[in-house]
C-alpha cells in the first residue's frame, strides 16, 4: 500500500460529478413540488442524504489502493450472490418486482452494487487470464462467472440491470483482447438471443417491447401514456425551456415518474434543448475522464476497472435518454447522478471513487 498523494486527485471529474448531482437534486425538487403524497416520502431530503454519504464513501474508496479489491474479489462475488439469493426469498415487492430490502427507513437495491462487484471481479479475472482471452474456453468461463450473478437479478425480475451487467462483461472482454472471429460469433448470438429470450420474459416486459414496436398513435391512456407525455414535455421545452418550476407537464403531473425514469423529459421542459445538452456534455465529460484514467493506469486491472465504470455510466445514460426520446423500449434504468434513487446514486459515486483510486495511485494529472 503506497501513501496516497492527493495532488493526483482528479478534481475535474469530482467537479463534474458534483454539478450533475446538484442538478439531479434540483430537478427532483421541481418534480415533486406540490405533490402531497410525494412530499410525505421526502424524496429530496433522502437524495441529499445519499449524496452526502456517497461523496464521503467516494473519497474513502479513492484513498484505498484499488489493487486491494483484487484480493477480495471472491468474497465480494460470493457475498453478492448470497445477498441476491436472500433478496429473492425475502425482498420487498414493489412495482411487481422483488428488488429491494426494506430497512424500515430506506429501500436498498443490491443489484445496483452488483454492477460494481462484477466490474471488480471481471477486471481481476481478465487481468489474471489476459494471455488466454483469445481462447473460447476463457470467454466461456467469464460468461459463466457473470451469469452466476445475473441469474439472481433476472429472477427478481430485473431485466434492465441484467443487461447492464452483460454489457459490462462484453466491454471488459473486448478491452481485454477479444478476437475478431469471436466478436462475429457474439454478434450472431446477440441477434438471435432476443427472439429466443422473448417467451421467457415477464408479461409486463413483453408488453413494453410490443408497445415500443407497435404503438397506437391515437391512444391517449394506457401503456404508452408515459412516453407520450415524455415526448410532449420535451417538445414543449423548446430551445431554452419554460423555466425552473414552470413546466406545465411536470407541475400539473401529466408526466409520470418524472423524478426518476423520465427526469430527462422534465429537464427538457424546464431547461430546454440548451439545458439538456449541457447536462449531456457533463455526462460525456465524466465518461471521458473515466476513459482517460484507464489510459493512465499503470496496470491492466486498474484500466479495466475504469473501462467498466465508464461502460456502466454511458450505457445507463444512453438507455435512459433513449427511452425518453422513444428510441428504446421503456426500462427502469436511471440517468446517472440525476434520477432519484439512493442505491443508484451511491453505486455511481462508488464507481467514481474506484476511478479516482486508479488515478490517485498512478501519477500526477495532466490538466
Amino acid at each position: 500500500m503506497r501513501r496516497t498523494n492527493w495532488r493526483h486527485f482528479d478534481f475535474w471529474l469530482l467537479g463534474a460529478v458534483a454539478v450533475l448531482t446538484i442538478v439531479g437534486v434540483t430537478m427532483i425538487r421541481s418534480a415533486v413540488a406540490g405533490n402531497i403524497e410525494l412530499a410525505e416520502l421526502d424524496l429530496v431530503r433522502r437524495q441529499l442524504i445519499f449524496a452526502g454519504v456517497g461523496f464521503v464513501v467516494m473519497i474513502v474508496i479513492a484513498a484505498i489502493d484499488y489493487r486491494l479489491w483484487a484480493s477480495l474479489n471472491r468474497t465480494l462475488y460470493y457475498g453478492m450472490a448470497v445477498v441476491l439469493a436472500v433478496l429473492f426469498i425475502t425482498g420487498a415487492v414493489l412495482f411487481g418486482s422483488a428488488r429491494w430490502f426494506d430497512t424500515g427507513v430506506i429501500l436498498i437495491q443490491p443489484s445496483e452494487f452488483a454492477k460494481l462487484v462484477m466490474v471488480l471481479v471481471l477486471a481481476d479475472f481478465f487481468t489474471r487470464n489476459k494471455e488466454l482471452v483469445g481462447q473460447l474456453s476463457t470467454v466461456g468461463r467469464s460468461l459463466l462467472l457473470t451469469m452466476g450473478i445475473v441469474i439472481w437479478i433476472l429472477l427478481q425480475p430485473n431485466l434492465s440491470t441484467s443487461i447492464v451487467i452483460i454489457v459490462i462483461w462484453f466491454a471488459l472482454l473486448w478491452a481485454a483482447g477479444l478476437r475478431v472471429k469471436h466478436l462475429l460469433l457474439f454478434g450472431l448470438a446477440g441477434l438471435v438471443t432476443p427472439f429466443i429470450g422473448y417467451p421467457f420474459l415477464a408479461e409486463y416486459q413483453q408488453r413494453r417491447i410490443l408497445n415500443f414496436l407497435f404503438q397506437d398513435p391515437e391512444a391517449r391512456h394506457g401503456d404508452i401514456y408515459n412516453i407520450q407525455q415524455a415526448l410532449i414535455s420535451i417538445g414543449s421545452g423548446g430551445w431554452l425551456g419554460k423555466g425552473y418550476g414552470y413546466g406545465s407537464q411536470v407541475q400539473l403531473r401529466f408526466l409520470k415518474i418524472r423524478w426518476s425514469d423520465y427526469i430527462f423529459s422534465a429537464m427538457a421542459e424546464e431547461f430546454g434543448f440548451i439545458g439538456t445538452t449541457v447536462v449531456m456534455f457533463l455526462l460525456l465529460f465524466v465518461i471521458y475522464r473515466c476513459l482517460r484514467a484507464a489510459r493512465l493506469s499503470r496496470d491492466t486491472f486498474g484500466a479495466l476497472i475504469c473501462y467498466g465504470v465508464a461502460t456502466m455510466l454511458s450505457f445507463q445514460a444512453i438507455v435512459n435518454i433513449g427511452v425518453n426520446l422513444n428510441m428504446m423500449p421503456a426500462t427502469g434504468l436511471t440517468l446517472p447522478f440525476i434520477s432519484y434513487g439512493g442505491s443508484s446514486l451511491l453505486s455511481a459515486l462508488i464507481g467514481i471513487g474506484l476511478v479516482e483510486s486508479v488515478v490517485l495511485h498512478h501519477k500526477s494529472l495532466e490538466f
